[in-house]
């Protein structure tokens, strides 16, 4: 039984709208600005502190966005869906994956790929370096709108 719409619902339905626009423009304001060839050494990008167990790096294209991401043993990423299709390479330690209702551990040198509108949560069973590819780029992230990696409600 489908449940009844309430002013809350709406105005959460319009927020999200609201916020999903502004985010849109701000990926496509970054991937405008980001049209040209680029060449990005690691080290030349701000490590963003996330919580003290979660640590990214990113680069942005006009279509896609690469993340170097850095978890700590015991980092929890909160369950979670987005729009983006997700490439996930694990390049040191596991990751295990809660997703389409089961759980999977991704060792060093595997990929995950996670289709778009797809929840799923991860656990770093070891210190973790992963490479994440999404398209198009994370909007949240660009705009430092994603309180559920920074523990915030």
């Amino acid at each position: 039984m489908k449940k009844p719409k309430t002013k809350t619902d709406a105005g959460r339905k319009t927020k999200d709208a609201k916020s999903h626009s502004r985010a849109q423009r701000a990926v496509t304001k970054h991937a405008a600005s980001k049209t040209e060839l680029q060449y990005v050494p690691w080290h030349t990008v701000q490590l963003e502190d996330l919580n003290p167990l979660l640590q990214r790096q990113f680069v942005v294209g006009q279509e896609i966005m690469l993340a170097r991401v850095l978890l700590k043993k015991g980092c929890i990423v909160p369950e979670h869906s987005h729009h983006n299709e997700q490439l996930t390479y694990i390049l040191e330690g596991a990751l295990k994956f809660w997703i389409d209702g089961r759980e999977i551990v991704v060792h060093t040198g595997e990929v995950l790929c996670i289709p778009a509108h797809m929840p799923h949560k991860a656990e770093a069973l070891e210190d973790t370096v992963d490479l994440d590819v999404f398209n198009p780029p994370r909007a949240d992230w660009i705009n430092k709108t994603d309180r559920y990696l920074r523990g915030e409600k």
